[in-house]
């Protein structure tokens, strides 16, 4: 099995994604970048890669790599997804990819260009809950699916107040965060989204310097008609919660902790718990099947369609908020 060689831009998280890499056989992280030079050198000597580099061009100019993971600011994803594919190597970057459609399009024509593999680490479609909760959907077990809710409630508004994603140009939290539960629905129901309407408020951060809104909800519609709904919060005072509740004509879904509740009646006795291991996924599960993909010349799970996909999903929901109306989801690829 030939050495594939890997380099990590951004370590924050992106140390998660060193560790994962060499967790893998033939696999070797010979290269990071950080623009903190502290940070860079701590987690280089942690994950011993010899490697370190400040500026991202010079660390794709100077190392050969096979593939490079992107998990720096999300205002930079898209120039280094762009050079990277430029310099023939497959990607995987943390959502989102882009910040809004120009540089989509950018990076889709370099991807195509290159010919490699592009995927993201929407990880909630590793947790083993969601996993058997699409198979059941495949199988018939939910009947017709009328109705979806995926909400990404968190307690992390000092993010958006105090940390990076406070200080770019711009920043949604639907994309920082619903999306993930927006990919979730799409990829459980197996459609695609065809409309939405959105709205956002600015309430929570009011006082901060913060400028865009902190809560956004989006209604979808989805192909066959099935309507959905996704919130996204940074300032709810709960733990960690992605909410997925699905409702067909044969059963539904609801999810909590510790266990899911599945309803095949309107009585109590038709409810079933689901114990299903929930979330139990850690940042770098993705990336052995992403590794694998580009070994094997297939595509990864998150393929780069779905990557693209999600995305133009979120920029319609951005474009609802700000022209107050309904707006149609297309799609390049």
């Amino acid at each position: 099995m030939k050495e594939l060689k890997v380099g990590v831009i951004g370590l924050g998280v992106g140390e998660r994604h060193a560790m994962a890499y060499r967790s893998l056989p033939n696999v070797t992280v010979t290269a990071v970048c950080d623009i903190d030079p502290v940070k860079l050198s701590e987690v280089a000597d942690r994950q011993e890669v010899s490697g370190r580099y400040s500026d991202f061009r010079e660390m794709l100019d100077r190392e050969d790599l096979d593939a490079v993971s992107i998990c720096s600011f999300d205002d930079q994803h898209a120039d280094q997804a762009v050079a990277a594919f430029d310099a023939g190597l497959h990607v995987m970057v943390e959502k989102p990819v882009a910040l809004n459609r120009a540089n989509l399009e950018r990076i889709i024509r370099a991807q195509q260009d290159s010919g490699c593999q592009l995927s993201s680490n929407l990880i909630l479609r590793q947790s083993p809950r969601f996993i058997r909760l699409r198979d059941r959907v495949a199988a018939g077990d939910f009947g017709d699916l009328h109705y979806v809710e995926g909400d990404y409630l968190h307690q992390i508004l000092w993010k958006i107040t105090e940390g990076w994603r406070g200080k770019m140009d711009f920043y949604c939290v639907a994309y920082g965060g619903g999306i993930h539960l927006i990919d979730l629905m799409r990829w459980i129901c197996g459609e695609e989204v065809t409309q939405v309407t959105a709205m956002a408020a600015k309430k929570l951060t009011r006082g901060t310097a913060f400028p865009y809104p902190d809560t956004m909800a989006c209604l979808l519609r989805f192909e066959s008609d099935l309507l959905g709904k996704s919130t996204t919060s940074f300032g709810t005072q709960r733990p960690i919660m992605h909410t997925l509740n699905l409702y067909g004509s044969k059963a539904s879904f609801e999810n909590a902790v510790p266990d899911a509740l599945l309803f095949s009646g309107d009585r109590q006795e038709d409810l079933t718990l689901v114990d299903d291991p929930y979330p139990a996924i850690e940042k770098g599960d993705l990336l052995p099947k992403f590794v694998e993909a580009i070994r094997n010349g297939t595509e990864p799970p998150v393929t780069a369609r779905d990557v693209y996909r999600v995305m133009e999903i979120c920029f319609a929901c951005w474009e609802s908020v700000q022209q107050g109306r309904q707006i149609d989801v297309s799609y390049t690829l």
